[in-house]
């Protein structure tokens, strides 16, 4: 009795092989054959590409944010004062940022003044918010301190004012020169509050890598800061950072009862929570886009496939009646269309693995070709376009592309298989 061959034996892949190297008097077939091969080249590559560069911006966006800003905000719920105001300065801000110190994955808890005033240099104006900060907390901000993006000595904070790159060049200042800054809410006198208005030496120039934040901060020392916005004894809030910033709401609770009963709390996740949401929405939206795309690329298969099996009739019909099974005939010519999905996928993996790693040389060159203004960052936020591969976006890519790739193949194998030999041969 006659032993049935293994599924995918040789003989299978040696035949879809000389199948695929169509001769010249089959050059639709071959043709048909690299347009599917491009087609998923390109549509993987682009698919890779978008979620690198989505995984990026999100990285550099959330990076920014809890770099340069606190983790969680600590404010005063209101108190009326001796006048019949409602305030929300914390007058027992040391207490309460000592309680806070001690809530487990608390890193940091930093008392904080923060006020609004126009800030003056050689002639310009421009507005800037000030945020007064004890020295050693400053220095525990990774994306203020950071000595590779900043000039000046930080150690020298308490002798004058830190501000962002942004504000430096839209004022023309550097390290040394004097900023004046202009509060309305000032002196108090019998004739009413007069501005205040005073010099201070630029010490530190930092870059935190977010535009509106260079573009509009400036730091102070705590206790100038208190003097310059009349808060003598008192805080606007504490700022707080944990361990682990991306469960901080496993950390709001707790930290809400550490500051008493006056508290409230806001965290970054509450201040970015509506764009982060924009970008997941977006990030699925791309998604399905892109899959479409890679879907319409392997139909091409089935194109190239259609053309293989009617040129192949004669060829099948010898086969099958030489023993060929439908089973072999099926896996031929499924081999024929996986194996041009998979050069695809591998080829369009490396082209997108490649544009994640080269980002930064390729959007120089395509913003020099383009003279310049490609990337606004007034708009967008961040400097440069980031990308960011990781295993799990790459795998989903690549599993999307074959998975179409296999599905869409079975059809035209399965009508090569089921081909009447009798039908095949009777014109030949």
């Amino acid at each position: 009795m006659a032993r049935t061959p293994a599924p995918f034996a040789p003989f299978e892949w040696m035949i879809a092989w000389r199948y695929l190297r169509a001769r010249r008097a089959e050059g639709g077939v071959s043709v048909m054959t690299w347009i599917s091969l491009v087609g998923i080249t390109l549509a993987v590559f682009a698919l890779i590409a978008t979620l690198a560069v989505r995984s990026g911006f999100r990285a550099e966006f959330v990076d920014t944010i809890l770099g340069a800003n606190a983790h969680v905000t600590v404010y005063s719920a209101g108190q009326v004062d001796a006048s019949g105001r409602v305030t929300r300065e914390i007058a027992d801000y040391e207490a309460m940022a000592a309680r806070i110190a001690e809530v487990a994955g608390v890193t940091r808890a930093a008392p904080l003044v923060k006020g609004q005033v126009m800030a003056s240099a050689a002639g310009r104006n421009t507005g800037v918010e000030v945020y007064g900060i004890a020295a050693r907390d400053l220095a525990t901000l990774p994306r203020i301190a950071d000595p590779e993006a900043a000039f000046g000595d930080i150690g020298r904070f308490g002798e004058g004012v830190a501000i962002g790159s942004g504000v430096a060049r839209e004022l023309g200042l550097g390290p040394g020169n004097r900023i004046t800054l202009i509060s309305p809410d000032g002196v108090k006198t019998a004739f009413g509050t007069s501005p205040r208005v005073k010099a201070y030496e630029v010490t530190y120039i930092f870059t935190a890598g977010r535009y509106d934040i260079d573009r509009t901060r400036l730091y102070m020392p705590f206790a100038e800061a208190q003097s310059f916005f009349n808060r003598e004894g008192a805080a606007d809030e504490i700022e707080v950072m944990v361990t682990d910033p991306e469960r901080v709401d496993d950390y709001a609770l707790p930290i809400l009862r550490a500051a008493g009963e006056s508290g409230q709390v806001w965290t970054w996740q509450d201040a970015s929570g509506s764009f982060l949401r924009a970008l997941e929405v977006e990030d699925n939206v791309m998604f399905v886009i892109l899959s479409i795309l890679v879907l319409i690329a392997a139909m091409n298969i089935v194109s190239g496939l259609i053309m293989l099996v009617k040129n192949k009739g004669r060829d099948i019909g010898i086969l099958r009646t030489m023993g060929l099974t439908e089973g072999s005939v099926l896996r031929v010519f499924f081999i024929c269309g996986a194996f041009t999905g998979l050069i695809g996928t591998v080829a369009g993996v490396i082209l997108g693995c490649l544009f994640a790693i080269y980002i930064d040389p390729i959007f120089s060159f395509v913003n020099y070709a383009m003279g310049g203004g490609v990337w606004d960052p007034a708009v967008r936020g961040i400097y440069q376009l980031p990308a960011r591969l990781e295993a799990a976006d790459v795998l989903s890519a690549v599993a999307l592309s074959l998975g179409l790739s296999f599905v869409v193949t079975i059809f035209p194998a399965r009508r090569a298989a089921r081909m009447n030999p009798v039908e095949a041969l009777r014109y030949e």
